[in-house]
């Protein structure tokens, strides 16, 4: 998922307000009340590295200037064990020109990540978006010889610094039409590019695991076109490690079940399941939002009463969807597409407004949703 917005068809602090005190001058009266005691702060969460650890591996999406800011910091550093970069793994930040690489902040991201006992997921070497023009340009083999280099180049350049790799993103149709979507990788090399970008992923490491990633995962219908291209690989003997679940969810979908289908067919195919990129918009919109941006609900971040509900909502979604993950030893990590409420690509699609998707507000706190997946209790 791009901090550059894409084009897609789906996704289909709560903080208590204090009272305003007057500041009385002089000695007040023998009558006066007291001041109330201020409001006590909300108990801190257990790291949920520490928390899930029996499970899966926690990771959050960030960029170096999206980790490094003072309401982030100290969230990704308590919390997390593995880290995605949201854009400076892309083939738009990387290549520069065939064969010519800007590794800078890649590369400190990766000794961030060294530096404080995270593993890298590496997201995302073959996409059809933030991908320069140059790589489609001259015949079929010469583009196929280009992602190849470019895979081979990338990979060797981390190799024993990522463990694991978004292969290929997005490939999936969102219509019935095919199984396939119709990228310009595709309209190129047909289906086999998938191929050729996992062939060349393996030879450059063996030990680094090796994934398709999707959106859409937990819709029964795409699931299974993704599925259907799995299974043309696995006969193949193509490299394939694991299945990639976006999970760019809403408080009312997806439904528990359809996420544990898809995490239990995945594993049934003898795969590894990740959780790539979840969070929980406070907007149930319909398919016209990210269609035309039409119909899209209104910013209810200004009114208290909804604001809360949907946190509320939320939570519960939170909830939900990490009991469904615990069932599954095949899950080895879930990361979320952002770290704290202050930055997320939500705010600007599929349109502008306020959103709060993640776990930890805008000031770094943990929310109703972070309470709600490390402790079974009733919610406020």
């Amino acid at each position: 998922m791009p901090l550059v917005l894409p084009d897609r068809r789906r996704l289909l602090l709560s903080g208590l307000a204090l009272p305003v005190l007057s500041a009385c001058g002089g000695g007040g009266s023998a009558g006066a009340a007291p001041s109330p005691a201020p409001a006590p702060a909300p108990a801190d969460i257990p790291a949920l590295k520490a928390h899930f650890a029996a499970h899966f591996k926690i990771g959050m999406a960030a960029d170096p200037g999206g980790y490094k800011n003072a309401v982030a910091n100290p969230v990704i550093l308590k919390h997390a064990n593995s880290i995605t970069a949201e854009n400076c793994f892309k083939p738009a930040s990387l290549a520069v020109s065939p064969g010519v690489y800007n590794w800078a902040t890649a590369d400190e991201l990766a000794a961030f990540a060294a530096a404080n006992g995270m593993v890298v997921r590496g997201h995302t070497l073959c996409w059809h978006q933030q991908t320069p023009d140059w790589f489609f340009t001259g015949t079929a083999a010469e583009v196929r010889a280009r992602l190849e280099t470019y895979v081979h180049d990338v990979v060797t350049h981390f190799k024993g610094k990522v463990a694991c790799w978004d292969v290929v993103n997005e490939c999936t149709s969102d219509d019935a039409s095919s199984a396939y979507r119709n990228s310009r990788w595709l309209q190129i090399l047909g289906p086999d590019y998938i191929e050729h970008a996992l062939r060349a992923a393996r030879s450059a490491d063996p030990d680094a695991k090796l994934f398709i990633n999707d959106y859409g995962t937990e819709d029964p219908a795409k699931f299974a076109r993704l599925m259907t291209i799995v299974a043309g690989l696995q006969a193949k003997g193509v490299p394939l490690d694991g299945v990639g679940h976006q999970l760019h969810v809403s408080t009312t979908s997806p439904t528990p079940a359809n996420v544990d289908n898809a995490l239990r067919s995945v594993a049934g195919k003898g795969l590894v399941n990740h959780v790539t990129e979840l969070d929980v918009s406070l907007y149930n919109d319909p398919g016209s939002c990210f269609a035309s941006r039409t119909g899209c609900a209104a910013d209810i971040t200004g009114d208290a009463t909804l604001l809360a509900a949907a946190l509320k909502a939320q939570a519960l979604q939170y909830r939900a969807l990490f009991n469904v993950f615990k069932q599954h030893a095949s899950l080895q990590s879930v990361t979320t597409w952002g770290i704290a409420d202050n930055s997320t690509w939500l705010s600007g699609f599929p349109i502008a407004r306020g959103n709060r998707p993640l776990l930890f507000d805008a000031t770094g706190a943990p929310k109703p949703a972070a309470r709600a997946i490390t402790d079974a209790g009733d919610l406020p």
